[in-house]
C-alpha cells in the first residue's frame, strides 16, 4: 500500500511541476485556486484507497480532512504550508495516527512542510474558545474530504458558541494581534527589505479584514466585503489587483529560494526584477520599478486596511468622540460618527468644488481623518480639479494653510497623497509617486520622503522634533516667511519625476512654472527655486569639503549671498536629512552641518572680514600655547613650532588638544611614528591621533595597517605642519576582540612599524587578505563608481572627490592609488552614508602645485578607478 501513496505524491509533483511551468510561461491566471485543487485531489484519492478508514468506522465515528489556514483560503503559493485538520466528531481513535501516516508521511517524504492537528469536535469548540491562535486558522476552514456533514456542524458550533458569545473580544484580539505584528515586521510598504506576509500593507492586513468580516457580518467569501459595503466595487477590485502582485512576487520568490520565505532580501530583488521582465525606463534601474510597483500595492493594501478599521470603529488610537465635540465652520461638511468628516450630500460637492480642499483644511485644523466616503467622494469628483481650479487664489490659499498649520500627530499631506488629491492639485507630483531609489540610504520612496520633509520642519521646537537640534527650531521660529520654505520642502525633490544628471536643477526649473502659475511673485518664485536647486549644498559642502578652511565658507556665503536664504536653507538640509532615512543623520553628521551653517552666518553677517577674527584667534592660541612652557628656550621652541603648523590646523583644533599633540611631537625623537588610542565616552569608538615623519604614501600605510587589523576606519582628519611632520586623526571602531585589544593593537603598531621601514609589503598581505573577501552588496554593486576632479573649489588645491559603496580596504586602496600618481594628501574626508561612500582628498603635487591639466586628471580618475571592484550588471 505505501506504493500507492508513494505514486500518489510523485503524482502530485509532477502536476504541481507542470503547473509551475504553465506559470512561468503566462499560461496560469489562477494559480492559486489550481495548486489547491491539486493538493485536494490527492488527499480526496489518499482517503478513497485508504487501507486504514474503512476500519475506523466512519459512520459510528464520523471524521474529516479539513484545510485550514492558507490552504484553506485557497491561497496556495508555491511553498506555502499545507495545514489540516483530522476532525473527530466523538474521540480521537486509536488508528487516526495510521492514517496520518498515510496521508502526510508521503508528502513529508517529497519535502512539503505539513503541519496537522487531530481533535475532537468538542475539543476545537473548547480549544478555540480559550484560545484565538487556535481559532483564527479555523475562521479559514475548509472541507476536503471524508463526513461533510461533521464540518458543517464544526462550523455552525464556532458561530453559536465562540464567535457570537465572543465577537468582540475575538476582533480586538485580531486588531491587536496585527498591530503587534506590524511593531515587529515594520510597515512593509517603506521598507527596505519589506515582509510581504507579516509586515504592514503585508497579506496579513487583507486576512485580518477577512476575519473581522466574517466574525461581524458573517462574510463567506472575498468578494463579501463589497456586497456587505465595507468596500466600494471600485476599492474591492484595486484591493484584488494588490492582492493579485503581492502573490505574484511571493510565488516568484519562493521558487527563487526553492522554500517558504516572505522577507524580500536585498539579494533577491534584482533577480526578481529581472524574472518578472522589469526594463530600465525614466532614468530608474528595473529593481527601481519592480520595487515602486510593489511600494505602491503595499501602500494600497495597507490603506485599505487601516479605512477598513476606521469605519468599523477599530483603529488603535481614536478614542470615540463624542457627536458634538468638534464641529466644521464650512458648510457643505459635517463631522460624523467616529470623529470623522464627511461631505453633507454629494451635491454640495458639484455646487462647490471648493470643498474638494476645504475638507483637508478643516482636517489639519481640527486634527481628524476623513471618512472612508469622503476620500470616495474625493475620487469622483476629482475631474474638477483643473488648471483653472489649481491656479485660483483661494484653492491657493487653503493649500497653504495645510501647508503652515502644524500637524503633530496627524498629517493631512498624507491623506491627500493617499485619496489622490495631491496629484490632481500639483500634477507634476506624478511622476515621484512610489518612485524608489535602491539603495540602503534613502529609505521612502520620493513621494513620501517629500510629505516626511514638511512634516520634519513643521516638528522644529516641538516634543516631535527628531533632529534633536534646539537650534533649528530657534532659526524655524524666526523665519519670516515660513510658507516658502514649507514649498520648498514639498517640492525639493520633485525632478527626480525626470531622467536626468541633476534633479535639483531640473527641480528648480519646474518649481518656476508650478508657482508662477498659482501667482507667486517672481521674488518669492526666485527664493523657493534656489532653495531647491541647492538644497544639497550644504550637506554636501560640510561632509565633502574642508569646512575648516575659511575659503570653504566665503565661497557658499559668496552662493547664498542672504542670511534669511541661508537659514531657510539649513533647516531645509536638516529636515531632508532626518527624513531620509536612519543612516542619513547622526550626531557626525548633525554637529559637521551646524558647524559649517554658523561658519556661513558669521561671514553673511560680518562680512569676508570675518578673516579677522581668525587672526584674532590664532594669536591668543599661540600666546596660550607659549604661556604653557616656563623657560625662555622652551617658550623660544614651542613658539617657533607653533609657527610651523598649518593655518588650518591652528584655526580649529582646540589649545589642549593642540598641547597634547605637542607632546607627542616630542616624545618621537628618531622613531618612525608615535601614537595615542583614546576610548569614546560610549566606548564605541576609538581616537588614534599618530604623529609622524610625513613621507609620500603615510596615509595609504595606516590605512591599509587598518585594514590588515579589521580596524574600520570611520573618518580622518590629516595636518601637515611645515617642519615635515605629520599629524593624522584617525576615528575608528574598536578591534572586533575587545578582551584581547591591547595585543591588537600592539600588533597594529608592529604592523605600522614593518610597513614604514619597508620590511612589510603591505600590498601583498592586503592582498592576500582581500581575495577571502566576499561581496554582499548587493545595491550598491549595480551603480557605478564615480570620480571628480575638481580644481575650482579651491585656490590651493586638487579636490578629488570619489564615490562609491563601502568595502573592508576601501580607503588604503584609494589613498595608495594617489600615491602612485605622485600626489601629497593635505586633507582627507570620509562621509559614509550606509552603503555607499564619498572619500574626498585636498591633493598637491610634488612640487606644491595643483593638478590642473586634463591629461593628468584623466590619469588620476583612471588609476583610482582601476583600484575599485567592478561593477555587477544591472540590466
Amino acid at each position: 500500500m505505501d506504493q500507492v501513496y508513494e505514486h500518489a505524491s510523485a503524482q502530485l509533483q509532477q502536476k504541481t511541476r507542470a503547473l509551475i511551468d504553465r506559470l512561468f510561461k503566462g499560461r496560469v491566471r489562477d494559480f492559486l485556486k489550481q495548486h489547491t485543487r491539486i493538493l485536494d485531489a490527492y488527499f480526496i484519492e489518499a482517503f478513497e484507497t485508504s487501507m486504514v478508514g474503512p476500519r475506523m468506522n466512519i459512520s459510528q465515528n464520523p471524521y474529516a480532512v479539513i484545510a485550514l489556514g492558507g490552504y484553506g483560503r485557497e491561497e496556495q503559493c508555491i511553498q506555502s504550508d499545507v495545514d489540516l485538520l483530522f476532525l473527530f466528531k466523538k474521540r480521537v481513535p486509536d488508528q487516526a495516527e495510521n492514517l496520518i501516516r498515510e496521508m502526510v508521511y508521503p508528502l513529508w517524504d517529497i519535502g512539503l512542510d505539513v503541519g496537522y492537528a487531530t481533535r475532537s469536535l468538542k475539543e476545537c469548540i473548547s480549544l478555540s474558545a480559550k484560545d484565538f491562535e487556535i481559532l483564527t486558522p479555523l475562521l479559514d476552514a475548509r472541507f476536503i474530504c471524508g463526513w461533510s456533514l461533521l464540518y458543517s456542524d464544526l462550523m455552525g458550533q464556532l458561530r453559536e458558541k465562540v464567535i457570537r458569545k465572543k465577537s468582540r473580544t475575538i476582533i480586538n484580539w485580531l486588531v491587536e494581534s496585527n498591530q503587534a505584528r506590524h511593531v515587529h515586521f515594520g510597515d512593509s510598504a517603506y521598507l527596505l527589505e519589506p515582509n510581504l506576509k507579516e509586515g504592514q500593507g503585508g497579506l496579513r492586513d487583507y486576512h485580518t479584514m477577512l476575519w473581522i468580516a466574517q466574525i461581524e457580518f458573517n462574510a463567506k467569501q472575498p468578494r463579501d466585503l463589497e456586497y456587505f459595503g465595507l468596500l466600494s466595487h471600485a476599492e474591492y477590485h484595486t484591493l484584488k489587483s494588490s492582492l493579485a502582485f503581492i502573490w505574484k512576487v511571493r510565488n516568484r520568490l519562493h521558487h527563487l529560494c526553492g522554500r517558504k520565505c516572505d522577507q524580500l532580501h536585498f539579494e533577491n530583488q534584482i533577480k526578481l526584477a529581472e524574472v518578472l521582465k522589469y526594463k530600465q525606463s525614466n532614468g530608474q534601474q528595473p529593481v527601481e520599478r519592480f520595487l515602486g510597483d510593489l511600494h505602491g500595492r503595499m501602500e494600497s493594501l495597507k490603506q485599505q486596511h487601516l479605512m477598513f478599521l476606521y469605519e468599523l470603529g477599530l483603529e488603535k488610537k481614536r478614542k470615540r468622540r463624542r457627536k458634538h465635540q468638534k464641529q466644521s465652520k464650512i458648510e457643505g461638511i459635517e463631522v460624523i460618527k467616529w470623529g470623522m468628516l464627511n461631505f453633507t450630500a454629494p451635491e454640495k460637492i458639484m455646487d462647490s468644488p471648493e470643498l474638494l480642499i476645504r475638507i483637508f483644511e478643516e482636517s489639519a485644523r481640527l486634527k481628524i481623518p476623513l471618512s472612508a466616503e469622503a476620500k470616495r467622494l474625493i475620487k469622483d469628483f476629482a475631474h474638477l480639479v483643473n488648471a483653472k481650479y489649481r491656479s485660483s487664489e483661494s484653492i491657493v490659499q487653503s493649500f497653504e494653510q495645510i501647508l503652515l498649520t502644524p500637524a503633530p500627530t496627524f498629517n493631512v499631506l498624507n491623506e491627500m497623497l493617499n485619496s489622490g488629491f495631491l496629484v490632481r492639485l500639483i500634477p507634476e507630483f506624478r511622476g515621484i509617486i512610489n518612485r524608489i531609489q535602491y539603495d540602503e540610504y534613502h529609505l521612502y520612496p520620493v513621494d513620501k520622503h517629500l510629505l516626511r520633509t514638511v512634516q520634519a520642519i513643521k516638528n522644529f521646537g516641538t516634543q516631535k522634533d527628531i533632529s534633536l537640534e534646539p537650534l533649528c527650531g530657534q532659526v524655524y521660529k524666526e523665519l519670516k516667511s515660513k510658507k516658502l520654505l514649507l514649498w520648498a520642502a514639498l517640492l525639493h525633490d520633485i525632478g527626480k519625476g525626470d531622467a536626468n544628471d541633476d534633479h535639483a536643477a531640473t527641480g528648480a526649473e519646474v518649481i518656476k512654472k508650478i508657482l508662477t502659475k498659482r501667482g507667486m511673485s517672481a521674488e518669492d518664485v526666485d527664493s523657493v527655486a534656489f532653495l531647491v536647486e541647492h538644497h544639497l549644498l550644504l550637506i554636501k559642502t560640510a561632509t565633502r569639503r574642508d569646512i575648516h578652511n575659511e575659503e570653504t565658507a566665503i565661497f557658499t556665503a559668496r552662493k547664498i549671498q542672504d542670511i534669511e536664504r541661508l537659514k531657510m536653507l539649513y533647516l531645509l538640509t536638516v529636515a531632508d536629512s532626518t527624513s531620509t532615512g536612519p543612516m542619513a543623520w547622526n550626531d557626525w553628521t548633525a554637529a559637521l552641518l551646524r558647524d559649517f551653517f554658523l561658519k556661513v552666518l558669521n561671514v553673511l553677517e560680518k562680512g569676508e572680514l570675518a578673516t579677522e577674527e581668525a587672526v584674532s584667534i590664532i594669536k591668543q592660541k599661540r600666546a596660550d600655547i607659549i604661556a604653557s612652557e616656563r623657560s625662555r628656550n622652551a617658550k623660544a621652541d614651542i613658539a617657533h613650532l607653533f609657527d610651523n603648523m598649518s593655518p588650518r590646523y591652528r584655526l580649529y583644533t582646540p589649545a589642549p588638544s593642540m598641547l597634547e599633540h605637542i607632546k607627542l611631537f616630542k616624545q618621537l625623537g628618531d622613531s618612525e611614528f608615535i601614537w595615542d588610542i583614546k576610548r569614546s565616552a560610549d566606548a564605541n569608538t576609538r581616537k588614534v591621533t599618530i604623529c609622524a615623519k610625513d613621507r609620500p604614501g603615510l596615509i595609504s600605510k595606516i590605512a591599509g595597517v587598518f585594514t590588515l587589523n579589521n580596524i574600520n576606519i570611520l573618518d580622518v582628519q590629516v595636518f601637515t605642519w611645515r617642519n615635515n611632520i605629520a599629524l593624522d586623526i584617525f576615528e575608528v571602531k574598536p578591534p572586533p576582540d575587545e578582551i584581547m585589544e591591547d595585543e591588537k593593537w600592539q600588533r597594529t603598531s608592529d604592523n605600522l612599524e614593518a610597513s614604514l621601514n619597508g620590511t612589510l609589503d603591505l600590498t601583498r598581505a592586503l592582498s592576500k587578505k582581500m581575495a577571502t573577501r566576499r561581496r554582499t552588496n548587493h545595491r550598491m554593486q549595480t551603480i557605478p563608481h564615480r570620480v571628480t576632479v575638481d580644481n575650482t573649489s579651491s585656490s590651493f588645491f586638487t579636490i578629488i572627490e570619489v564615490v562609491t559603496y563601502d568595502f573592508p580596504g576601501l580607503l588604503f586602496q584609494i589613498t595608495d592609488s594617489l600615491f602612485n600618481c605622485a600626489l601629497n594628501i593635505w586633507v582627507a574626508k570620509i562621509a559614509t552614508k550606509a552603503d555607499q561612500v564619498v572619500d574626498v582628498f585636498y591633493v598637491w603635487d610634488l612640487n606644491g602645485q595643483k593638478v590642473d591639466s586634463e591629461d593628468q586628471a584623466e590619469k588620476i580618475k583612471k588609476a583610482v578607478l582601476d583600484r575599485l571592484p567592478r561593477m555587477t550588471n544591472a540590466d
